[in-house]
């Protein structure tokens, strides 16, 4: 349907279309405002959602056969500028003046852009009616790939998501990456001044195992261990006077999550049992971890990784039943009000749709389809809060013009210098939003695209098993080819390629000025993007490229797999380690990701092509990480070897939007950390934890393999009550050694050995 409207004379007007079919609450089954309102969720009034926030600029209701609704048309919501509230020009609402829900489109917005006219003025207007006996997540699907064009139809064109891996992880290691050793943790002072802020130890940890990098073990990945073990709250503050976010100076952990202890518990191979300990004392405690969101530990998700732990069939059996209770109460009835027993506050995503991350999981666990079903279903409501428009123009957009890269008003108003960029022209393809969700509802005005799509590895796994291709296509949207570094938090004022360039995060804070920095992200988006590489291999080999996982909570939307543990398979070898070691390949194409596993001195590798054209590159194998000889090899185990290997390199040819896998024989891995801290050897494992009295002490002796023993050794008392401690431990051969902390918090780590004795003293 389409309009032009001729005001006779001056005024504001505006013109709404309202014939859509009405229908009382109790009559629909399902019902769609962005970005709020769903499932049967009934806004209370008549709101209107201007068209920069609507994921697709649309509403909606099912009566139970047919979705009902109204789309504006796609050249209504045009690409560039970037849509904003000065520049919308309709709005979409789903409630009548009598209650019911009725899809209506109000173009302009009342008082808003072009809303004032005057006689001789024309204002156009088109818009679809739509009718659908589909779902609404169905409905939704069909919008936005049949009106405003979104397909699979993002490739690396920059660089690899290994090239960006590498780069991310030296910027979360450099100054660049405020990381306070002192307070081990990551700067918050972007929202809480003099604070720190971590989502999870595991996130280093991975990197360390999976890259081969001892560095990245004792910089982040131990100072994170203890923090998660002693901290009452992820915001920790010294200034007691703090009240923003609701930052804690206590020492009065875990604050890691159950899952947390767990896969630690795990992945050093059941030898540190105060892990399990806390765990089991957590399932049956409630903490505040986050603001001040209680969580109950005795849900049927921590039974689940209390099952995975111990092999208790009780966890399971408690999972499985408080489960299928979740499922008949939350997922197989649509909800009409926001009081999910399993959330917290409604901000982020994951709180507006079923646990349906778990329920993944708990699939892979018993197969049960019921499962997976309610898997399913939740990321299909997931992909409602993802942008599907604008639509995506064949052009190219000048960007950063006169050379100066868009500021982010928050961060002008703080102070914060102008960032210059060169002028340049970019295909519309890779500025787009498409894929990405706003961070939340209430943020989505200054958060419109957040990079941290943490949901795309479970996206892509998922569509894997239930044959969901749209699922796999955002999933691929939301990561491929849009940062060759850490890229910030959001796209947010115009479009620029600032995100893109290799040297964006490389600046001081108050020199960042194009979007905000969160810098507790780092690691958990390096992590993502590991996690994408691992899922994209196991999907695109059907499975056969597989490797076992731990569950990586954190907080808010930072959920993904840890990978690098436990061995898995690869095709036809079994027992295998992924290695992924820095920059271990030269690829002379930016459309093929890898990974990388050995096993004896084979090196395996796995190749995935992100466009749609096959690909032919070169490899180089990095001598500083593999050693070949003249008797080295490589061959296939799917795609085409176009040259062999010679002098550390070899060519391959692979598929468009396909997999490649080859194997190469006579490759000495040089592995040192990865080797080290992965032999654990099961044995008596002894007392590994104690409390002490003064101090009200707690001492934890962590066995990290072969690579080494370590005591911590943390005071919950705090500076009311010492003005500093020491801890003094002396060897069989008599020689006695002291350490002092002068200042609060009160915290010791010292390296043991079997021969050691250890006396503690508080002052």
């Amino acid at each position: 349907m389409q309009y032009s409207f001729r005001p006779l004379r001056s005024g504001y007007y505006s013109i709404g279309y309202a014939g859509a079919p009405a229908l009382t609450q109790d009559k629909t089954a399902a019902l769609w405002q962005p970005l709020i309102w769903q499932e049967k969720r009934a806004p209370d009034a008549a709101y209107l959602t201007p068209a920069f926030m609507a994921t697709l600029p649309a509403t909606l209701v099912n009566d139970g056969i047919n979705t009902i609704g109204i789309l504006a048309a796609p050249k209504e919501i045009p690409f560039q500028p970037l849509p904003m509230l000065a520049n919308s020009r309709f709005g979409v609402a789903l409630l009548n003046q009598q209650g019911q829900l009725q899809p209506q489109v109000y173009a302009p917005i009342p008082g808003g852009f072009l809303s004032q006219m005057k006689p001789g003025d024309v204002f156009d207007f088109g818009f679809y009616l739509v009718t659908a006996p589909a779902s609404i997540n169905d409905t939704y699907q069909q919008m936005a790939q049949q009106v405003f064009g979104f397909s699979d139809y993002r490739r690396n064109d920059i660089a690899s998501l290994n090239t960006a891996l590498d780069n991310m992880v030296d910027y979360s290691l450099s100054q660049y990456a405020w990381f306070i050793d002192s307070l081990k943790g990551c700067a918050y002072a972007t929202d809480v001044p003099g604070a720190v802020k971590n989502v999870s130890s595991l996130n280093p940890l991975e990197l360390a195992l999976v890259r081969d990098d001892s560095v990245m073990f004792e910089k982040r990945a131990y100072p994170l261990m203890e923090f998660m073990l002693s901290r009452e709250k992820f915001l920790f503050s010294l200034d007691s006077t703090q009240k923003i976010q609701s930052p804690s100076r206590k020492l009065k952990g875990p604050i890691a999550p159950l899952s947390e202890l767990v896969a630690l518990y795990n992945i050093f191979n059941k030898q540190n049992d105060f892990y399990l300990g806390m765990a089991q004392k957590e399932y049956n405690f409630a903490r505040i971890r986050n603001l001040d969101v209680k969580e109950k530990g005795n849900n049927w998700i921590n039974a689940m990784y209390l099952y995975q732990a111990t092999g208790d069939k009780s966890y399971l059996q408690a999972a499985t039943t408080k489960a299928n209770e979740y499922l008949a109460q939350r997922i197989t009835q649509a909800q009409t009000s926001f009081n999910d027993p399993l959330q917290g506050s409604y901000f982020f995503w994951p709180t507006f749709t079923g646990r349906w991350i778990e329920f993944l999981q708990l699939y892979e666990l018993t197969q049960d389809q019921r499962y997976l079903d309610a898997a399913r279903q939740g990321a299909r409501q997931y992909t409602l809060f993802t942008w599907m428009c604008p639509a995506i123009p064949d052009s190219l957009i000048t960007v950063n013009k006169d050379g100066k890269a868009p500021m982010y008003w928050y961060l002008k108003s703080k102070g914060h210098h102008p960032m210059f960029y060169p002028e340049e022209k970019a295909p519309a393809w890779r500025l787009s939003e498409a894929g990405l969700t706003p961070e939340s509802s209430g943020t989505s005005t200054g958060h419109r695209g957040i990079f941290m799509a943490n949901y795309a590895p479970w996206m892509l796994r998922l569509g894997y098993y239930t044959r969901d291709t749209f699922l796999m296509q955002v999933a691929k949207a939301a990561i491929i080819g849009r940062y060759r570094n850490f890229p910030g938090y959001h796209i947010n004022t115009e479009r620029t390629t600032a995100y893109e360039k290799v040297d964006f995060p490389l600046h001081e804070h108050k020199d960042q000025s194009v979007n905000s920095f969160h810098y507790n992200h780092i690691l958990p988006m390096a992590s993502m993007l590991l996690d994408y590489l691992v899922t994209d291999a196991f999907v695109r080999s059907k499975g056969k490229i597989s490797f076992p996982y731990e569950y990586m909570e954190g907080y808010a939307y930072l959920q993904n797999n840890l990978y690098g543990a436990q061995k898995g398979k690869f095709y036809t070898e079994n027992e295998v380690q992924l290695w992924m070691p820095a920059r271990l390949l030269a690829i002379d194409n930016t459309e093929l990701n890898y990974i990388a596993a050995r096993k004896d001195n084979k090196l395996l590798l796995a190749f995935t092509n992100q466009s749609a054209k096959p690909v032919l590159a070169k490899v180089t194998i990095n001598p500083t990480w593999v050693r070949l000889n003249g008797k080295s090899s490589v061959s296939t185990i799917t795609g085409k070897l176009i040259k062999a290997l010679t002098h550390s390199s070899f060519a391959i040819q692979v598929p468009a939007n396909g997999q490649a896998a080859v194997t190469v024989q006579g490759a000495v891995a040089a592995s040192s950390f990865q080797q080290k801290i992965l032999d654990i050897r099961k044995g008596d494992a002894g007392r590994d934890y104690a409390k002490l009295a003064m101090g009200n002490a707690h001492a934890l002796l962590f066995d990290l393999g072969q690579y080494s023993r370590r005591l911590y050794v943390y005071l919950e008392d705090d500076d009311n009550k010492y003005r500093k401690a020491s801890l003094l431990y002396k060897a069989a051969n008599g020689k006695e050694e002291r350490l002092d902390d002068n200042g609060y918090p009160f915290e010791f780590t010292v390296p043991v050995e079997k021969d050691k004795l250890y006396n503690f003293t508080c002052h």
